[in-house]
């Protein structure tokens, strides 16, 4: 799949966390059409943290292509 403005693949998104969150696993895949994406990742990084405070470190991570080109992302998280 090609990256363009509105439109991202897997792998963008994944290294896009990684540099956020160099310890990271990170796992993710298209579910539907292009926009739709499910994504699994582990950090030591989220030690602490809620839920939520993981899941914006992620959205953060992401940055614009989170409202620009992902329609929905299925998101889960643990602690390394």
């Amino acid at each position: 799949m090609m990256t363009t403005p509105d439109r991202v693949d897997p792998e963008l998104l994944r290294n896009l966390v990684l540099a956020a969150l160099p310890d990271a696993e990170v796992e993710v895949r298209l579910y539907a059409g292009d926009d739709h994406f499910e994504m699994a990742v582990a950090s030591q990084a989220f030690a602490g943290k809620s839920r939520v405070a993981q899941h914006q470190m992620i959205y953060d991570a992401l940055g614009p292509h989170m409202r620009d080109a992902v329609h929905a992302l299925a998101l889960k998280t643990r602690v390394l």
